[in-house]
């Protein structure tokens, strides 16, 4: 029974590192309706970058991880910038399929410039697990819990109740309505993903701390998202129910069924669970309705 218990908290805490990946895509697809394909090539470029600053510029951490995540906030601007802001007004799908073209050129540029090989990550948490009686529980999935619960309660805060928030969710809507009536859309796009290249880098650290650096550990961008789908693309705080029913379904799939059958069906429950959700309710679980008038 101790050992169950244990595999359901710590499923519970890899379905939060899922939904801190997952906020990503739901805050670039609230300011612009477009879902970003290369989610998990914004967080390995955020791991690299907190790399390159701690174990190649020798900063400290207590300056690395500020810097690292201003520099990725300024990749995620530049991207905005260089790639999206002449698409404003256009259709969502050829929004949508640049996302997937920056997927293959950011994977190219790391592998470029950073090479295969495998890197030792910088230590962010501390190594030592949390004991609870016979439990074990990993210190960076536990902190990095609560900053995925912090991080969806200050996100759901500036979405719902800054104007700043209301300006992004309008420009979603309908980016020439969201300019006629005076909003920046270029500003809000901007911003949206700015927050995404943040929320992936932070993302990063938690998932890298103390292991091992290389461009494959883009693959978590795929692995959040069910997530995302299973919560629905407008809803951040349903991220965090969605991650943690998604990571304790994988983590005893993994832990029980897979040895009984041989397979790897953990990799797969996420997906099934995503797919079962959005035959009941196409938008998610938490997603919006959209109401059209005839």
């Amino acid at each position: 029974m101790v050992y169950f218990i244990n595999d359901i908290i710590t499923g519970a805490l890899i379905g939060l590192l899922y939904s801190l990946v997952a906020m990503g895509f739901v805050v670039i697809y609230r300011a612009s309706k477009v879902f970003n394909f290369a989610q998990g090539e914004l967080v390995i470029i955020g791991g690299f970058i907190v790399w390159f600053t701690t174990m190649q510029a020798g900063l400290s951490l207590w300056l690395s991880i500020p810097l690292s995540l201003v520099l990725a906030g300024l990749v995620g601007y530049a991207i905005e910038r260089i790639f999206l802001t002449k698409l404003i007004g256009e259709s969502v799908f050829s929004m949508v399929m640049v996302t997937v073209g920056l997927l293959i050129l950011l994977r190219g540029l790391v592998l470029l410039v950073f090479g295969p090989a495998v890197r030792p990550f910088p230590i962010i948490f501390p190594l030592k697990p949390l004991f609870l009686g016979d439990m074990l529980i990993p210190m960076n999935l536990l902190i990095g819990g609560i900053i995925t619960i912090v991080a969806a309660v200050g996100l759901s805060w500036f979405f719902n109740r800054t104007r700043s928030g209301l300006r992004m969710t309008a420009v979603a809507e309908d980016h020439v309505v969201a300019s006629s009536m005076g909003i920046s859309v270029k500003g809000s796009i901007a911003v949206a993903w700015v927050l995404g290249a943040i929320l992936s880098t932070i993302g990063a650290m938690i998932f890298l701390s103390g292991k091992s650096l290389t461009f494959l550990a883009s693959d978590i961008g795929f692995a959040a998202l069910p997530v995302a789908l299973f919560a629905g693309l407008e809803s951040i705080g349903g991220l965090i129910l969605a991650g943690i029913i998604i990571g304790i379904a994988q983590s005893l799939t993994t832990n029980y069924l897979d040895p009984l059958i041989g397979g790897s069906l953990g990799s797969v429950v996420p997906y099934i669970i995503m797919l079962a959700i959005l035959l009941i309710r196409p938008t998610g679980l938490f997603g919006w309705r959209t109401i059209e008038r005839v």
